[in-house]
């Protein structure tokens, strides 16, 4: 089973299981709505009743007041009243307090239900309101894993081709410290210690054939190390071109392509819609690099005659165009041959620019890309 199919089968999972999730509050927050509407219907119900008892302790205590009051004036003239108005005075003096405490309890009980709803309401709308929104974040899930599959399936497979793209970094900057090791070994230390024998060669020269055999030595060794000289700036340059520096990114792409133009034998035309603006030096370089990887995959790759680069340098943009009329490529068909275009494409990326590649077999590559500078 294939890692992607392996996803898909996770995903499905996923998709059930949110699936039931989703029941589940749903049911969670119908429950919750039912007894909401059951409690409130409760709660009117207890809330007349406490009005009504209300209503009934008021008037039990203007009763018990003036039972009392009654049964003061019986027992302040004991004498005065017979045996069975006392007996009846007694009692419904007592009748009243016992009423009014029984009314008293049922308000206490009453009143403490109330409460008691109320704040089991507050809860059931909390629970009501949360249950609602995960499902709208599990609507928000479910969409997205509905809809998005080819989306994840294509980032898996970026993924997996960043994982390459990360291997060959690796062994392209090996490669590269193997070729500056061999060039400045071929080249520059080669150059030197033929000085290093010359001179020795010239003192020779000098003691037995005289000065003037002596100069023409020295002339040859002033060639070997302009052209050791020569052959360091060369290397520096494909490092890091200096001219970055003094004379900004234009006229250094412009010494860099014409460069191209000469060993490779393409015409390459440059053109500059916008205006000549000094950027940062880190963004800059970055500028150059690119149009150099892209210049770069053309001459390797597109056997081209022609290749033309335009710029569009402006404050806070700049938009850069790549056109080749070389033999161009499937897009849609994914090759080992494509590190340069994910090199170009992670380039881009980390600059928080926006790339645009349009190729069709035999009829040569267009590439757009666009890079916002911050000055600051």
């Amino acid at each position: 089973m294939s890692s992607l199919q392996s996803i898909d089968d996770i995903l499905t999972g996923m998709m059930d299981t949110v699936g039931k999730s989703k029941e589940q509050i749903f049911d969670i927050g119908e429950d919750s709505r039912q007894e909401y509407e059951t409690l409130s219907e409760e709660l009117k119900v207890i809330k007349d009743k406490v009005i009504t008892v209300i209503d009934k302790v008021e008037r039990s205590e203007v009763h018990s007041r003036f039972a009392r009051n009654r049964l003061a004036e019986v027992s302040r003239h004991f004498d005065s009243y017979s045996d069975q108005e006392v007996r009846e005075a007694y009692e419904q003096a007592n009748n009243f307090q016992v009423e009014l405490a029984v009314l008293h309890q049922e308000e206490k009980q009453l009143r403490s239900r109330r409460d008691h709803i109320e704040r089991r309401l507050v809860k059931l709308q909390e629970t009501m309101e949360r249950a609602e929104q995960l499902i709208n974040q599990i609507n928000v899930v479910i969409h997205y894993l509905t809809g998005d599959l080819q989306q994840v399936s294509e980032m898996l497979e970026d993924a997996e081709q960043m994982q390459k793209f990360g291997l060959q970094i690796i062994q392209a900057q090996e490669e590269e410290r193997k070729r500056l090791s061999r060039e400045i070994h071929d080249g520059p230390a080669q150059m030197m210690a033929n000085v290093a024998i010359r001179s020795e060669i010239v003192e020779r020269v000098l003691d037995k054939q005289g000065i003037e055999q002596a100069r023409l030595e020295i002339r040859d060794m002033k060639s070997m190390v302009k052209d050791s000289l020569a052959e360091v700036r060369r290397i520096i340059y494909d490092l890091r071109p200096m001219a970055l520096d003094d004379l900004g990114l234009l006229p250094t792409l412009g010494k860099y392509l014409k460069n191209v133009e000469e060993r490779s034998g393409i015409t390459i035309e440059l053109r500059n819609l916008g205006r000549e603006i000094r950027y940062p030096t880190d963004m800059e370089v970055a500028i150059f690099r690119f149009v150099q990887e892209a210049v770069n995959n053309a001459v390797k790759h597109a056997d081209p005659t022609l290749i033309q680069v335009k710029l569009d340098v402006k404050d806070h943009l700049v938009t850069a165009v790549i056109r080749d009329n070389g033999r161009g490529f499937d897009l849609d068909k994914k090759k080992e041959g494509s590190f340069g275009l994910i090199g170009m494409k992670e380039r881009i990326n980390m600059l928080d620019g926006k790339i645009s590649i349009d190729s069709k077999k035999g009829k040569g590559t267009l590439i757009i890309v666009q890079i916002p500078v911050d000055t600051e």
